[in-house]
């Protein structure tokens, strides 16, 4: 009957209607006499029988229930909660009047160490989410008990593939059934009442592609992209059909060999923009490995693209052009995949800027008309408003330190470069850097303050072109392994000119789509921060890297909440109801990009370990997180160094090229792998088994023996030695 109650307008309109057409019904059989009107009064009433609705399916999501999301605003329907993806919520029963009476509510244990970054579906009381690999699981929103898991076995040394952890960014759910895909490429249809396979389908040709963004589902249609630009893969994004799993449509993002047939039409107008080269040989990139948004209205989908392989255009494309669709916003036809417009937002990418970033849609009122807009705020840190019938750009301007560009052209639509971004001839420092001013992480959208919040953050980048390239013109890739035309050999020794590393800021800033301006901003002591959620209780809520859970007035950024959780938080927060109570819940676990480049100074992972959790918070939660303890971060002793300054020197390049991605640059691993400097006796002694022998393959650990020789993982370990004697007599071990 909870059913009937919610739905009683519609109900009592359909007896109604019943009603009157027997009335309407009995007139005409009669002829509409006055004897027949009281015929018809005298008569035995009888009552119109008013059915049920029929009770709802485990899971049973399609797409007139996400559109009409607002109508049942307790659930989380899809990624972004509507198909706008505006991580709003119109929830007011936690608001920044009751917010000091947040408490949790409960925790689950998720029983990983590495990046969780998947917001939780949440439909009915149940919740759907991924975990590290693509493993997912199904919740009671309302206890926290696990109710099934799926656990897609990934070979462990697939972890070699990901340039940034072993990521999941979460699932779909259609029609009863949960789709997630596997960090190697595999796409799943799960029963969403106990979690088997319905159907597997193969996504990708082989490594080094992987995947760790999340499908999006519509019209019977799971769509999915894929990651490994640094590798030299080719991008695409494929349809898939919800039922069967059979292939519906693919759009490659960059051309491939051009002695061969092209794939689709939109291809012959990119392959003009490819200059010179053999990209095709390294890849080409432009990975959708992400941002994904579909509109009903105009059955678009609205996809970002990423970067190029290798990143510097001048070893793929060396007689320049833009490079379609390289760092684009594309919006496709939702039912055949043909492109209906885009727009570039770095043509001719050098710095790994991608346009993969969040996308969202939203009408908004500027100049005053009402317009309809797609916003972004990709990696290169300008924030640009598009008119999302035409893509024609409306405004862009910077959110974020930009060194590389000065400002965008209305009339162009293209960024107008300073020339501090060239490093052809000379090391550069450049803003932003890879990581972005604005990475991954979802910003959330407030209508009724009409700010865009945003995880932003100052990270200067470090490039170098190929010192191949220079002295030889040509370029040497590694199989499955980073080909980003970079030179590491400068790149470290610009790291160990300075005098220290700089500190690196994070920032939640509350911007102002229309004036192109931020309305306010909160500074935080480390970079790349969660994902954003707002509500329509004045809030905005955010994780961070240091193990704090934040939430903010949204129109004024007083911060009127606080948790300390010791875990770092990259995910983005949801909010939902059960049995009329609202709570608002966050995976745990910090991770992603954060793996190369997170700050060991300041991380949690650092002081408290990482393992990850699943939490939910609500007003008078009387749960309690058990406290963590601080992580011993001494360095053991070890002997004294014997290999010589060109063995070291050895070492440390090698380190940078295959080691750093994973256990940190200088040997100083932000708390989520294992930081070598302080590697024990036993494992020093199997060395060689595990970087070369694979000993350790199953933890993600794979073999390096294609990439490194015995003299190199040698030269390694001594580097290694190096850096731990230096920081072990600095009592400095994470600085």
């Amino acid at each position: 009957m909870a059913d009937l109650a919610k739905n009683w307008p519609v109900a009592v309109n359909a007896a109604a209607g019943v009603v009157l057409a027997g009335f309407i019904g009995w007139q005409f059989i009669s002829g509409g006499t006055e004897d027949a009107g009281r015929q018809a009064v005298e008569a035995p009433i009888v009552e119109a029988p008013v059915e049920e609705p029929a009770p709802r399916g485990l899971a049973d999501i399609d797409g007139a229930r996400i559109a009409a999301a607002d109508t049942e605003p307790g659930n989380w329907l899809s990624h972004g909660r509507t198909y706008d993806e505006q991580r709003f919520s119109p929830l007011d029963d936690i608001n920044d009047g009751n917010i000091g009476e947040l408490a949790l509510a409960w925790s689950l244990d998720t029983y990983t160490t590495r990046g969780l970054e998947a917001p939780p579906i949440v439909v009915d009381g149940i919740m759907y989410l991924s975990l590290n690999w693509g493993v997912t699981i199904a919740v009671d929103a309302k206890s926290g008990n696990e109710l099934w898991r799926f656990d897609p076995e990934v070979p462990g040394e697939w972890g070699r593939y990901g340039c940034c952890d072993v990521v999941n960014r979460g699932v779909a759910v259609w029609k009863g059934r949960v789709y997630t895909a596997s960090f190697d490429g595999r796409l799943f249809a799960l029963d969403a009442t106990d979690g088997s396979v319905v159907w597997e389908v193969n996504t990708i040709p082989g490594p080094p592609y992987t995947i760790t963004g999340a499908p999006r589902v519509f019209g019977d249609k799971v769509v999915i992209g894929n990651g490994g630009a640094e590798y030299g893969v080719r991008g695409y994004i494929t349809a898939y059909d919800t039922e069967t799993g059979e292939q519906a449509w693919r759009f490659y993002t960059v051309p491939g060999d051009p002695a061969l047939p092209v794939e689709h039409p939109e291809l012959e107008a990119a392959m003009p923009t490819w200059k010179g080269g053999e990209w095709w040989k390294i890849g080409g990139g432009g990975t959708a490995w992400d941002s994904m948004v579909y509109e009903p209205e105009s059955n678009t989908l609205y996809v970002g693209t990423g970067n190029g392989s290798p990143w510097t255009r001048e070893i793929r494309s060396p007689g320049g052009g833009d490079n379609l669709y390289l760092s684009s916003i594309l919006a496709l036809d939702a039912d055949s995949g043909r492109l209906k417009w885009y727009y570039q937002t770095t043509p001719g990418d050098n710095w790994d800027y991608t346009a993969t970033q969040p996308l969202m849609l939203a009408d908004i009122e500027i100049d005053g008309a009402l317009r309809k807009v797609i916003m972004q705020a990709p990696k290169n840190g300008f924030f640009y408003v598009l008119d999302r019938e035409t893509g024609k750009l409306i405004s862009a301007n910077p959110f974020s330190t930009t060194t590389w560009a000065s400002h965008v052209d209305l009339e162009t639509g293209r960024p107008v470069e300073t020339g501090e971004g060239e490093f052809g001839h000379a090391t550069a420092f450049v803003l932003p850097s890879a990581n972005g001013a604005h990475n991954w992480h979802p910003m959330a959208f407030h209508p009724g303050t009409g700010l865009v919040y945003i995880p932003t953050q100052d990270i200067a980048g470090i490039y170098s072109l190929s010192e191949q390239w220079k002295n030889e013109g040509t370029y040497t890739p590694n199989e499955n392994w980073w080909n980003t035309g970079m030179d590491w050999t400068a790149y470290i020794d610009a790291i160990t000119a300075l005098p220290e590393i700089p500190m690196q800021k994070g920032f939640l800033k509350a911007w102002d789509p229309v004036t192109g301006e931020a309305r306010w901003q909160a500074e935080y002591p480390a970079p790349l921060n969660g994902g954003v959620l707002a509500t329509a209780g004045n809030l905005v809520f955010q994780g961070t890297a240091d193990g704090y859970f934040h939430a903010y007035k949204a129109d004024t950024g007083e911060r009127v909440w606080s948790q300390h959780i010791q875990t770092g938080i990259v995910a983005a927060p949801v909010t939902y109801t059960v049995d009329g109570e609202q709570y608002v819940a966050v995976l745990a676990g910090w991770g992603g990009v954060n793996i190369a480049s997170g700050n060991a100074r300041t991380s949690a992972a650092a002081k408290y370990g990482n393992e990850g959790r699943l939490l939910a918070f609500k007003i008078g939660g009387g749960g309690e997180l058990p406290q963590l303890a601080l992580r011993d971060q001494s360095i053991p002793d070890w002997p004294a160094l014997t290999a010589d300054e060109a063995t070291v020197r050895q070492g440390e390049i090698a380190y940078t090229q295959y080691c750093m991605l994973c256990h940190g640059a200088l040997a100083i691993s932000p708390g989520v792998t294992p930081d070598l400097r302080r590697m024990g006796e036993n494992v020093r002694e199997h060395f060689q088994d595990i970087v070369r022998g694979g000993l350790l393959s199953d933890n993600g650990m794979a073999s390096f023996a294609d990439l490194v020789s015995e003299d190199d993982v040698d030269a390694i370990l001594s580097y290694i030695q190096k850096r731990a004697l230096e920081d072990r007599a600095r009592g400095e071990p994470t600085n």
